[in-house]
């Protein structure tokens, strides 16, 4: 039952959420009241995206103690009150605030329903993978969609309530299932997670404020040019904390960020049927082959491929490398099907990527990754606007302004194919400096007869040595003897010379006996520790003799049973 609630959920809170972030209030201009600043109004319309950015990972964090189901649910409410909101909205104040509070509503979604599906099925993950390619190839689509045609602005405002209410009821009845079934729990993120999970926050609010003031200020191109490039860069820097998982995990979500949804919103803004092309009507198909081949692709990924993200994802990013450059090939194009070539490349690329390199990775990972994706979204919308403003620049009559449009379009394509090149060197760099550092490692610690290196656990076999010159304990130091730790095991270690790499016995040095080892025992499984005991001290076991040291001492006194000698 609650996978199939979930299912539905994907795939009908997904897309209302990420339909959030296209500012489409240019499309009606003609429509706004004549007392009202249209400018003022058009640059408030965009606050749903800074706010989705912001609210991304806070609400990852906010997991830890929020249940998924009622994030969710929080979510939905947020969406179909700011639906309400803009029937009502008549000031730049009121369009603010709902597209706010939709903003808010989308960044609780998004990484609810990620985390709310990470230990169900796996097809419910794939399913999430293949709907988030989709809903960010056909955002800009979808928002477009609600406009034909309308004779009020406030249509912007409130574009899909039929959906909002159907996907509200399915998280309530996911949210009394959930009740109903012993609340199961979902995954967090770590504890450790949450300070990178804030980090986030700080690059999200920098591009959005440079993004606020570029709509605001009149900037020229070169500067936002030169910003956007700088907040790129930045998001992969960042992305770079932690493993090397996490690093190709994160990696692959801010160029999918970065490339996806700008690269679609260009494309389908070209092909509208005032320039030329088959309009809306004419990408429907094109988009849902692209959509039933991207989920189809996850989830194949995810079933057949479960450990081959190291080199899906990359394959995943030269897919849409080769849709960006078909998108130079075909487009412009008044025939609408061929369009489906670079949709199916782009969406199926950025499903398989996300799907195999999200399977490698914890839930507080996943969530990292997805605070700097949609980051790289409002990132790339700047480095996409200032190519454009470049272009567009000094334009004369309307046919030079189509053409140089379309030119700001294959050049966007073009820069944006550079940057999944350069993310996919770094993954490679990345891969291979990981391996170098893993022949590179510490070396071993000689517990008694055992050989500990990076963590492992190795036995000494008969004649052996330790790895390198200098036997060294677990904290890196030469061993000397002494008290070490190994565990929660303490063992008094005897000392190593440095020189000759042997073991010093205190036992043999001080003349106690040593019981013999047994020639029949296995060897190279498991380790055989010898205990050191004071001269003149002698165990009383049944058939002993005095003063010999047993194959097995005695059990210790329980810390439970007083006070430990």
């Amino acid at each position: 039952m609650l996978d199939t609630l979930l299912g539905l959920l994907v795939v009908s809170a997904l897309p209302l959420a990420i339909t959030t972030i296209p500012n489409t209030l240019s499309v009606v201009a003609k429509l706004l009241p004549g007392d009202l600043d249209q400018v003022g109004l058009m640059r408030t319309h965009g606050l749903a995206l800074p706010a989705l950015m912001l609210t991304v990972p806070l609400a990852a964090v906010a997991l830890r103690r929020v249940p998924v189901a009622h994030l969710m649910l929080a979510g939905l409410a947020l969406v179909a009150l700011s639906d309400a909101a803009g029937g009502y909205a008549a000031t730049e104040l009121v369009v603010g605030a709902a597209r706010v509070l939709r903003g808010v509503g989308a960044g609780l979604l998004v990484p609810a329903t990620l985390v709310a599906v990470w230990q169900r099925t796996p097809v419910l993950r794939a399913l999430w993978a293949g709907t988030f390619a989709l809903s960010l190839l056909a955002a800009q689509a979808l928002a477009l969609w609600p406009l034909d045609e309308v004779s009020s602005w406030k249509v912007t405002l409130q574009p899909y309530p039929l959906v909002t209410g159907i996907a509200l009821g399915l998280a309530a009845a996911h949210l009394v299932a959930w009740m109903l079934l012993g609340r199961p729990a979902a995954p967090a993120p770590d504890p450790r997670e949450r300070s990178r999970l804030l980090l986030t926050v700080v690059p999200a609010a920098g591009i959005a404020v440079v993004a606020i003031s570029t709509a605001t200020a009149g900037w020229r191109a070169a500067p936002v040019m030169a910003l956007a490039g700088a907040a790129v860069a930045g998001l992969l820097v960042l992305a770079s904390m932690g493993t090397a998982e996490s690093r190709r995990a994160a990696y692959v979500l801010v160029a999918v960020g970065v490339v996806l949804l700008p690269s679609a919103a260009q494309v389908t803004l070209v092909e509208m049927g005032g320039l030329g092309g088959p309009g809306l009507r004419g990408l429907w198909l094109p988009y849902g082959i692209a959509g039933v081949l991207a989920i189809g692709a996850a989830v194949a990924v995810r079933l057949f491929a479960a450990a081959a993200g190291r080199w899906l994802g990359p394959l995943g990013l030269l897919s849409m490398v080769v849709g960006l450059c078909s998108v130079r090939l075909v487009v412009p194009s008044a025939d609408g099907l061929v369009l489906a070539v670079p949709f199916t490349l782009l969406a199926v690329g950025a499903a398989v990527a996300v799907t195999a390199t999200l399977q490698e990775v914890g839930a507080g990972v996943a969530a990292f990754g997805l605070s700097l994706c949609v980051a790289g979204v409002l990132a790339g919308f700047l480095l996409g606007t200032g190519v454009q403003m470049a272009m567009l620049d000094g334009v004369r009559s309307a046919q030079e302004l189509v053409d140089k449009f379309v030119g700001a379009l294959h050049w966007w394509a073009l820069v944006g194919g550079f940057l999944m090149v350069v993310v996919i060197v770094m993954a490679a760099v990345l891969a291979r400096r990981t391996a170098g550092d893993a022949e590179e490692e510490e070396p071993p610690c000689v517990l008694g007869d055992v050989l500990v290196a990076s963590g492992r656990e190795e036995t000494a076999r008969a004649g052996g040595t330790a790895r390198g010159s200098e036997a060294v304990d677990c904290g890196g130091r030469p061993a000397g003897g002494g008290v070490r730790k190994w565990g929660d095991v303490v063992i008094d270690v005897p000392a190593v010379d440095p020189v000759v790499d042997s073991v010093v016995d205190p036992v043999e040095a001080s003349g106690a006996p040593v019981a013999e080892e047994d020639e029949d025992a296995p060897t190279g499984v498991v380790p055989r520790v010898v205990l050191p005991v004071a001269a003149g001290h002698a165990f009383e076991q049944p058939g002993s003799e005095e003063g010999a040291v047993p194959a097995i001492p005695p059990q210790g006194q329980s810390p439970e049973d007083g006070t430990v000698p």
